[in-house]
């Protein structure tokens, strides 16, 4: 699978659009009237204060304190750049918030404080302690970071986690525990090498040594070699505590006969010939970023029998922080930990080991375009695992509550697990198997609109993303001028630009498409304009030729009249079968409304073959249909004779005998409300309907364009479902990231 690109241009651009940074902060209470003010503030708040000023515990029931982690740096060792600042880390610690909200529902927010000295840095911290359910310190120079640590977690009652370090040693010792199922070996008895004495190599060592591994056993090195007893050049107490009684010197020496290496150090570090000394079945982690101390290729060139890992998520095994840090964080805050120890980490680690040795889910497998079975290039779950919520949690507050840190502990951890399910977004997870899916499809997409740069960055970001060809139909003088204003002037080679001036196809076009409208009213002349100058048309000629595999249009002109030029090369009207799907992704939920795109007026039969049709789009993406025909009546009242149809559409479908749920008429509330549905006992839908079925196009686009516009609604389509082309129409609203989720609809053969 191809390689994604990002560039300095996007990334700059990522950060600053739509609004500058990552996160904003939302009430989670009505702030309208002035009874909200007045309970949200004075007089109203002067309550909780008072009962927390007597009992503290109760923050937690009152403020948001139990599910706010403060993510704080002072940028002395930002990611592999170094010592860029308190501002410059910003970014990083910015995404780190986004990354505990995306993967465990937990509310971060990041601090950057200006100062190096560890007085200063854990005085400040101490004093923003109220605050928190806990912090998680990040991107601090060693050993800085092991003085704040230390006397954070002694002077805070709450939990204190240095990730770079711990979040690091989790996810090692999780691998560990498979590679040495798969070997066979035991970890009391496993030679260990680590190369790298800094936050993240020393949290590595301690946390295998708490396992079981033997100290003697367990040879450190830095740059200076190995760190052994007595030794006095560049040592410190963290180094010294992990000295070893050996006569080893050399990273080399200490290779031979190794079971386990664990690199966090530099590029190059390991040769081949050092692998070819381990011991058999060994494991390689090369963890250093961007590039590991050995690629697993020249590992297992010399040694088929390693078992290799690395930070990078193009190999195998990627050792990545997001699989601990936000559920050890999840399960300490859920039973308000005083601290995260070692029982815990450990427990994350087990649990991980375990999760990776259970069938993976085929939505996973789905996801990552290939089958996950365990084994030695699979010791290590993958980070979009929807499993790992429910999971890993769990394991974390059952250690904390068996080691006396939970101020309250779970009592009934099945309810827990179930409110885990629940917290995660869904669509995260579809949006997520959808783009893997047309990254291994690898569709030549076109893009008709190439005077558009919207489309255009549309089609750089489709090929830098890995996702395929891009094919722009356009003028290259044109393309390139506009790609250059963009910022984006690298690009055009990139991409491929094609027009009628210089394919070589263009007769051809033109025979093919005089053969379909010669009987509807268009001599040769109109199919020479039609063919050479519209570019809709000319886009269609070139899918129908299979020169692409998948077109996007619709972006420059409103889409009735891109399907009029459509349909003079392909079948794509109502009467063809068409039908137009969209999307609604809002608050973790997602509905497809239909029809938005062919059908005027559809009648019952219609309204059938789009239930069908509709359907068919949310099995590709991984919903299991509900259907709701919706009106403005409940199951024939009030008594309407624009309702009709809604009551007749689900018996047409009932004497089709489709393999799905289906109800109606029925509002949009008792369609979408399980409260609602109470209601109506008789009724067919399991769960609250996830495709609403609506009477005519207008009343379609206007609930897709009201809930985009007043509830931020994230809207992908029309989806063009029901012809045998790869087309999809974009909305003239469309952003460039709008048009790339249209485009990998189409690649993913989504309708």
């Amino acid at each position: 699978m191809p390689k994604t690109k990002v560039t300095s241009e996007e990334a700059l651009a990522f950060h600053l659009e739509p609004t500058p940074g990552k996160f904003e902060i939302n009430a989670t209470v009505p702030m309208t009237t002035q009874r909200d003010l007045s309970l949200a503030y004075s007089p109203g708040v002067a309550v909780p204060c008072e009962a927390i000023a007597e009992d503290p515990s109760t923050a937690y029931d009152y403020t948001n304190k139990g599910n706010l982690v403060a993510v704080i740096s002072n940028g002395t060792a930002v990611l592999g750049l170094g010592n860029l600042g308190a501002l410059g880390s910003k970014p990083v610690m910015e995404g780190k918030a986004v990354l505990f909200k995306r993967f465990a529902d937990v509310n971060s927010i990041d601090i950057e404080l200006d100062t190096e000295d560890p007085d200063e840095f854990c005085n400040a911290v101490r004093l923003m302690g109220p605050t928190f359910g806990g912090i998680n310190l990040e991107d601090i120079k060693a050993p800085q970071c092991f003085i704040i640590e230390q006397r954070l977690k002694e002077e805070m009652d709450i939990p204190v986690f240095h990730d770079d370090q711990h979040g690091t040693a989790v996810i090692c010792a999780a691998g560990l525990l498979n590679a040495l199922k798969i070997s066979g070996k035991k970890i009391e008895d496993v030679k260990i090498v680590l190369n790298g004495a800094g936050a993240a190599g020393i949290a590595c060592i301690e946390l295998v040594k708490a396992m079981g591994a033997k100290h003697d056993n367990c040879i450190v090195c830095d740059t200076k070699g190995v760190i052994y007893q007595g030794r006095t050049e560049g040592m410190n107490q963290w180094k010294s505590a992990h000295a070893a009684n050996t006569d080893l010197r050399t990273l080399e020496e200490a290779m031979k006969g190794a079971d386990v290496f664990l690199g966090v150090s530099v590029k190059g570090a390991v040769t081949p010939e050092m692998v070819e000394t381990m011991a058999p079945d060994p494991l390689i982690f090369a963890m250093a970023n961007p590039d590991p101390e050995i690629t697993p290729e020249e590992a297992q060139k010399v040694r088929p029998d390693a078992i290799v890992g690395t930070g990078r998520s193009d190999y195998a095994n990627q050792v990545n922080n997001v699989l601990a840090f936000p559920y050890l964080f999840r399960g300490a805050l859920d039973i308000h930990a005083r601290a995260i120890n070692d029982e815990m980490k450990i427990a994350c680690a087990r649990a991980l080991a375990e999760l990776a040795r259970a069938d993976v889910p085929d939505e996973v497998a789905m996801a990552y375009g290939r089958k996950l079975t365990f084994g030695r290039d699979y010791i290590i779950p993958t980070p979009f695992d929807p499993r790992l919520i429910h999971i890993i949690p769990p394991a974390v507050a059952k250690a904390g509550m068996d080691t006396g840190v939970a101020r309250r502990p779970i009592i009934d951890m099945n309810s827990y697990e179930e409110n885990l399910k629940s917290r995660m977004d869904p669509t995260a997870n579809i949006l997520r198997s959808l783009n893997a899916r047309a990254r291994s499809a690898q569709a030549r997409m076109i893009f008709a609109e190439g005077d558009d740069p919207r489309v255009l960055r549309a089609a750089v970001t489709y090929s830098r993303s890995g996702l395929g060809r891009a094919i722009v139909v356009g003028r290259e003088a044109d393309v390139a001028e506009k790609l250059e204003a963009a910022g984006l002037g690298d690009a055009v080679s990139e991409i491929e630009v094609v027009n009628a001036a210089n394919t070589l196809h263009l007769g051809t076009y033109k025979d093919f498409l005089y053969k379909r409208l010669q009987r509807k009213g268009f001599n040769r002349t109109d199919v020479h304009r039609l063919a050479s100058r519209d570019r809709h048309v000319f886009a269609s000629l070139m899918l129908a030729h299979g020169h692409g595999d998948g077109l996007v249009t619709g972006a420059t002109r409103k889409s009735a009249h891109v399907m009029e030029l459509i349909n003079h090369v392909f079948d794509a009207s109502a009467d063809a079968g068409a039908v137009g799907v969209t999307a609604l992704l809002h608050k973790g939920r997602i509905v497809l409304i239909g029809d938005t795109l062919v059908h005027e007026w559809p009648d019952e039969n219609d309204l059938a073959h789009i239930a069908e049709r509709a359907a068919g789009v949310a099995r590709h993406i991984g919903l299991e249909p509900r259907v709701a025909f919706v009106s403005f009546s409940t199951f024939g009242y009030p008594v309407s004779e624009r309702a009709e149809k809604m009551h007749i559409a689900p018996q047409v479908l009932d004497k089709r005998g489709v393999d799905f749920e289906y109800e109606g008429e029925m509002t949009v509330d008792v369609a979408l409300n399980p409260s609602q549905q109470e209601a109506y006992p008789f009724q067919r839908l399991t769960g609250p309907a996830n495709i609403l079925v609506v009477p005519a196009r207008h009343s379609a686009s206007i609930s897709t364009k009201l809930m985009q516009e007043m509830a931020d609604a994230t809207v992908i389509g029309p989806i063009l479902a029901g012809i045998d082309q790869n087309i999809q129409i974009c909305s003239t609203a469309s952003t460039a990231n709008d048009i790339v989720n249209m485009a990998i609809l189409a690649a993913c053969k989504i309708g």
